[in-house]
């Protein structure tokens, strides 16, 4: 079961890829399991700086494991409490690149739009199919799409279950960028270590912030906004990163 979720590491790059091609990584309760634990042991890492989240080519994840909740009631459901495994992704504090390739449909969609940015690409599919079998997004379909591409695309695409095609995602702002299949991998790894170039406190803080736009007014993210930035004069990586820019050469961030 542990080899659902590989793990690596990349210089200041963690690595978990789902692996379980045989169901188009399907995301199991305990796959589920598995990766938050991946990713949180990341998050704790001092040396990582950056996370990459990926599938294989053909497919990200084609949605949640439908044989773990066929017979399920409204009271296992409850009991089992699934999606407070989703809530502890967004609590990961350093950025999760999704690089996206093939299908990522229900809760591999959800799963992408929980990370912080998605390459995708030319062949990527994305939708929320659940109103096909009887239910509706449950992993946070219905209130991420809308914010990610509006009111109109996101009934169309939650309401008939249809896919967006890798094209659509970028036109609409669902995904960062799109690249050729053959690169989807390596063009998501480079962005990661460009990232993880940057000072990583200020990363994790920007994420922080950038986050909070979605969940609060413009007034109180503003001020949340302003006491990130402030905080950050209080690093080491500040004070290097601006005499760096006024030394002209390339500054040296320690992540302190």
């Amino acid at each position: 079961m542990a080899n659902e979720i590989l793990t690596r590491t990349d210089g200041h790059v963690g690595i978990a890829t789902l692996n379980r091609p045989e169901k188009l990584n399907a995301l199991s309760l305990d796959l589920m399991q598995h990766l938050v634990e991946a990713l949180e042991a990341f998050d704790r890492d001092d040396n990582i700086y950056v996370i990459l989240l990926t599938g294989n080519e053909r497919a990200f994840a084609a949605g949640a494991d439908i044989g773990d909740m066929a017979e399920a009631t409204a009271v296992s459901q409850l009991k089992a409490n699934q999606f407070a495994r989703w809530e502890r992704i967004g609590k990961v504090t350093k950025p999760i690149v999704a690089a996206v390739s093939g299908f990522a449909l229900g809760g591999g969609c959800e799963l992408a739009m929980s990370c912080d940015l998605i390459i995708a690409s030319e062949t990527a599919q994305f939708g929320q199919p659940e109103i096909n079998i009887g239910v509706m997004p449950g992993a946070g379909g219905t209130q991420r799409l809308i914010r990610a591409v509006g009111k109109a695309t996101a009934m169309d695409v939650i309401l008939t279950g249809r896919f967006l095609t890798a094209r659509e995602a970028l036109a609409l702002g669902l995904v960062s960028r799109m690249v050729p299949k053959e690169h989807f991998y390596t063009e998501a790894l480079r962005l990661c270590h460009d990232m993880a170039s940057k000072p990583p406190l200020a990363l994790r803080l920007a994420k922080d912030s950038v986050r909070k736009a979605h969940e609060t007014n413009l007034a109180e993210g503003l001020e949340y906004e302003r006491k990130l930035f402030y905080l950050l004069f209080a690093t080491e990586d500040q004070k290097e990163g601006m005499r760096a820019f006024i030394e002209k050469r390339p500054p040296r961030f320690k992540g302190i």
